[in-house]
């Protein structure tokens, strides 16, 4: 316990894994990105003491330090805040700094004492000596010189009233200057805790998913099929980069196993036209380090791959460590999968589900002969200009792996960005992002009611975000929620709008444009003729014609995100009270606090069916606002400006805009 105590510091990132004298896990951070350093602070007594965080980069250089401030909520005795950013990538800490405060002291003591009539001259004469140990210190400029030696001369000059004298001593202006330059006294440190700092396509980005064999696919005139070749699926690139996407995201590529293939719709009874699930990977035509034929060669990919770089798109990759029973693996390394009693090798379950063209990859047989090939996998891919990987059931797997080959990535290529598709138990999720995992998929597809959708923005953007950064996908091929199933369009809007603007991160998979909504059977959340097990053709084009299609609005929040800092942001989210349950209404801000920073409220109707009118009460000193104050917002949705204040009406019908997204501004 230092001289001043300083407690329960945060964010930490702690496993209870981590050996007695081992640092914590690093903070996750990216380039530009605010995030909030709290820590309980008292003393003894009654003086002042003063806290601030001091971010330290990569070379051990001290930044300025930021002061801490109390926290709005009272019942958080003692608790102090700020924010702190870095404006490159790299691995930083911070450390927070407390210590005995005279000069708060001196000027709690003058602002009581002197209208007393106790110890007057003696109160001035103490403030004249701090402000000279001020001066002494130097780092002045020279407007603040003149604050401090105009103070001085006032409480020395006896010929004023007293009044004159504490006025000129309590002055705004004095207090900002000792506030910047502060004394600080029986100094404590603690720290440092680390902070891993990436770009920032590790925190925001626009997630578009698509299937390569369907892009440009052709249906013959026998009713067969023949597949899109990387060269016909530049037309999803296309699409994903008009709608403003910023990531194409592809699932696997590679040879698909003929044995045991799976037919539509998950059967188990393929006919020669099926063409298998993409994620039951390798075939006498290759593993994990080749590309199915019907989709080209790897000199077709690497030209797909450079035809994203020109529209400004990065490719992510499906890394799913699994074999179909024809993988070369299965021939070469047996030793990498489970054996059965009966001398067969065990294929994939989660039952009741049976995956019998998957044999999962058994990671305590032959640790280290997996470790070396799938660390030459993931490099393959990487040499050919693979950023990113979603990884497929990363929690099927040894945490240890993974953060030994997450942070065998970083050392030579730490741009490399992985996310996580586990949806699985919060402390398993939280596990693969201390280990590493820059993103995870989450829980967003299962929260749909306010309670339920409040709750879950709280907790991804406050209580988890130093570990666990959200990308909030709408659907993947595996899910279609009930809302969508029932909900019409309107309930495809109202998702694309709750994840656009409440998460950095967002995911679309093809075909949610189309409002695609027929599940395989009642209750199930599986597609009917899923993508998983069979070519699609769409017509994109003709849907958006004939006006059946939501590209146009995943276009307009696309580029809502991209003109809004607020909106790239993940810390920084303040939830507000609509009296309708029915409506959800949150703030986001570049820096939180801060009005005059880039601020953005979001008024949702979670009701797809129905019009919703009520009044938001927000919370206006969160935002930066004066209680009372008036402001105006801007519609980004649609186009329109009003003046609001603290309490406001709004009625939002789902069939026309389910949504505000409002620019703040402050009226001048």
């Amino acid at each position: 316990m230092g001289r001043i105590p300083v407690v329960d510091v945060q964010p930490v990132v702690r496993d209870g894994s981590l050996p007695p004298g081992q640092p914590p896990h690093p903070v996750k951070a990216s380039v530009g990105e605010p995030f909030r350093v709290s820590a309980t602070v008292f003393r003894e007594g009654h003086d002042e003491l003063g806290c601030e965080a001091v971010l330290v980069r990569p070379d051990g250089v001290r930044r300025r330090p930021h002061r801490m401030r109390p926290t709005r909520d009272p019942k958080q005795v003692d608790r102090y805040e700020t924010w702190l950013q870095a404006d490159a990538e790299g691995e930083y800490a911070y450390e927070v700094w407390a210590w005995s405060d005279p000069l708060g002291t001196w000027l709690h003591h003058a602002e009581v004492k002197v209208p007393a009539g106790v110890d007057v001259e003696l109160v001035f004469t103490e403030g004249t000596l701090l402000v000279d140990r001020v001066l002494a210190a130097g780092g002045l400029n020279k407007a603040e010189q003149q604050v401090l030696a105009s103070a001085r001369t006032a409480m020395e000059d006896h010929a004023l009233p007293v009044q004159a004298r504490l006025e000129h001593a309590l002055d705004p202006a004095l207090a900002a200057v000792l506030a910047a330059h502060p004394l600080r006294e029986l100094l404590t440190v603690e720290g440092p805790f680390g902070v891993r700092v990436e770009r920032q396509r590790a925190l925001y980005g626009s997630w578009y998913e698509f299937f390569p064999r369907s892009e440009g696919a052709v249906e013959n005139a026998d009713g067969t099929l023949t597949s899109g070749t990387f060269r016909t699926a530049v037309s999803g690139l296309e699409r994903a980069a008009a709608m403003g996407f910023d990531v194409a995201y592809l699932p696997p590529i590679h040879p698909i196993g003929e044995v045991n293939r799976k037919g539509r719709n998950n059967t188990l009874d393929p006919g020669p036209e099926d063409v298998g699930s993409p994620w039951a990977i390798g075939s006498k035509d290759g593993g994990h380090d080749a590309v199915h034929p019907d989709l080209g060669t790897l000199e077709d990919f690497d030209a797909f791959v450079a035809r994203a770089r020109q529209l400004d798109l990065e490719v992510a990759l499906d890394l799913a460590l699994q074999a179909a029973p024809d993988h070369p693996w299965v021939t070469e390394h047996p030793e990498f999968f489970t054996t059965r009693a009966d001398g067969t090798i065990a294929y994939a379950e989660n039952p009741p589900k049976k995956y019998q063209d998957i044999y999962p990859v058994n990671f305590d047989n032959d640790p280290e002969g997996i470790y070396a090939e799938v660390l030459r996998v993931v490099h393959h891919w990487m040499d050919h200009g693979v950023r990113i990987f979603r990884v497929d059931n990363p929690h099927t797997k040894p945490l240890a792996f993974w953060e030994r080959l997450l942070a065998d990535v970083r050392r030579t290529d730490p741009d490399v960005v992985f996310l996580a598709e586990a949806f699985t138990k919060p402390p398993m999720m939280r596990g693969l992002g201390t280990v590493g995992y820059q993103q995870s998929y989450t829980y967003f597809t299962w929260r749909t009611t306010r309670e339920e959708l409040e709750d879950y923005l709280v907790e991804v953007s406050a209580e988890t975000a130093h570990v666990m950064r959200p990308n909030f996908f709408v659907n993947t091929p595996d899910i279609l929620h009930a809302f969508l199933q029932y909900g019409g369009p309107p309930a495809f809007k109202i998702r694309a709008v709750l994840a656009a603007m409440s998460s950095p991160a967002w995911g679309v998979y093809s075909g949610y444009e189309l409002y695609e909504h027929v599940a395989l059977r009642p209750g199930s959340e599986e597609y009917l003729d899923t993508e998983k097990f069979q070519i699609r053709v769409r017509d994109y084009d003709a849907a958006q014609a004939e006006g059946r299609s939501l590209a146009p609005y995943l276009t307009r929040l696309n580029a809502i995100r991209r003109a809004h800092p607020a909106l790239q942001r993940l810390r920084s989210l303040t939830l507000h009270y609509p009296e309708d349950e029915s409506v959800l209404c949150f703030s986001k801000q570049e820096r939180a606090g801060d009005i005059d920073s880039d601020t953005v409220v979001v008024v949702v109707n979670l009701d797809p069916h129905g019009a919703r009118e009520t009044t938001v009460h927000l919370d206006v000193e969160a935002l930066g606002l004066e209680i009372g104050e008036t402001f105006s917002v801007h519609d980004e949705l649609s186009g329109e400006t009003w003046d609001w204040g603290g309490h406001d009406y709004v009625r939002l019908d789902p069939h026309d805009e389910p949504a505000h997204v409002l620019h703040v501004r402050r009226n001048r």
